[in-house]
């Protein structure tokens, strides 16, 4: 973490907090100050942890141009669950289930968490295991064309997701 500018783990520190923060607040809901004092403590706490677990060299999500893909998000979670529903309610329709390995350009990280989640509502997949190239994602039918989904997924998200450098 050493290579990380300081004005970037002060940032992420400082984002961390406030969210951190933010929770506690929504969960407490007192504002009395012996509760504050114990919630700037617990987010003192989180932070540090978030910090050392997760470092800012890990890769961001740019929230703002994340929000601009939101309509195709909702439209690939209801064709997804439409899909899914047509094939447990219509025997008739093929299912072909397995595996299928996807060579990921995003290394581990947030980036990579969150194109796994995004890529978790694409119809009848979810990703199931990874290694440092390739995510293993479960399908309900092989044949459909499972992996060119994951790459214009991946296309289409890639100002939002900002692969950082592996921490060990």
């Amino acid at each position: 973490m050493s290579s990380v500018p300081l004005w970037s783990k002060a940032r992420a520190g400082t984002v961390r907090a406030l969210l951190f923060f933010a929770l506690w607040l929504v969960i407490d809901q007192s504002a009395e100050p012996a509760n504050l004092l114990f919630g700037i403590a617990a987010t003192a706490a989180a932070t540090w942890t978030s910090l050392w677990l997760l470092p800012p060299a890990t890769g961001r999500v740019r929230v703002a141009t994340l929000l601009l893909l939101l309509p195709r998000f909702l439209w690939n979670s209801l064709v997804a669950g439409i899909d899914v529903a047509r094939r447990a309610f219509n025997p008739s329709l093929p299912l072909n289930p397995g595996f299928v390995d996807y060579s990921v350009g995003l290394p581990r990280g947030s980036a990579r968490n969150a194109f796994e989640l995004i890529s978790s509502l694409l119809p009848g997949s979810v990703p199931t295991a990874e290694t440092e190239a390739v995510i293993e994602y479960h399908c309900l039918d092989v044949k459909q064309p499972v992996v060119e989904q994951l790459a214009a997924e991946e296309r289409a998200h890639a100002a939002a997701l900002v692969p950082g450098r592996r921490h060990g």
